[in-house]
């Protein structure tokens, strides 16, 4: 069942974030649209919710309540950058709005992308480790919250995969752009004097334009 509502919460994640940029940008109404994306965050509030009920009702703890935490934290974590890149997408093609920037980082600037995106990781990885926690002290018995205790490595495992395969090799070994992607140095064309056929240049006068 909770896995159930885990998945009809990402759907109505997507429902109300597509529901608020259409009446934003399409119908025009931008405080009837605010309100639409403001009761985003209420879907991960009913899931919150219900996994704490489901977690008091005496049972044991499974891989669906540690997978409801992940997809808290996350959404906590990653949740603005979602809507912001959908509202920036959503704006250039119905709205007129700038286009979004799709050019592909390299060297320092793609090391400090993926820092900043591990960054924003590391808090989705504190909010559900927190969430996990405060599973185990509901369920109150180590044995029956093994379950939690279990994603809480899950998690912090896959943190240090993408801590050493992303952020820190971007900076210990940084990414070139190819020779394609690099702007040529433009030369700025020399200024010739005008001439006539059969005349050099340095002959022409500055005064009268006529030959000398």
């Amino acid at each position: 069942m909770l896995f159930g509502l885990i998945v009809a919460c990402e759907v109505a994640f997507w429902v109300l974030l597509g529901a608020g940029l259409a009446v934003r940008y399409l119908l025009r109404r931008r405080r009837l649209g605010g309100l639409l994306l403001l009761a985003v965050p209420l879907v991960d509030l009913v899931l919150l919710v219900a996994s704490v009920a489901d977690l008091r009702d005496g049972g044991r703890a499974e891989f669906t309540h540690g997978l409801a935490a992940a997809y808290l934290g996350f959404t906590v974590a990653f949740g603005h950058d979602m809507v912001r890149w959908a509202d920036v997408r959503f704006a250039h093609r119905y709205a007129g709005g700038p286009p979004p920037d799709r050019r592909r980082r390299y060297g320092r600037e793609r090391a400090r992308y993926e820092w900043r995106a591990w960054g924003k990781g590391a808090i989705g990885w504190a909010v559900a480790c927190g969430l996990l926690l405060a599973g185990v002290v509901v369920v109150g018995d180590s044995d029956r919250a093994a379950a939690l205790l279990e994603w809480a490595g899950r998690l912090t495992f896959a943190m240090v995969v993408w801590l050493v395969f992303w952020p820190l090799a971007c900076t210990v070994f940084p990414t070139r752009a190819p020779l394609d992607a690099q702007a040529p140095h433009a030369q700025a064309p020399h200024a010739r004097a005008p001439h006539t056929r059969g005349s050099h240049p340095d002959r022409v006068s500055h005064g009268t334009g006529e030959q000398k």
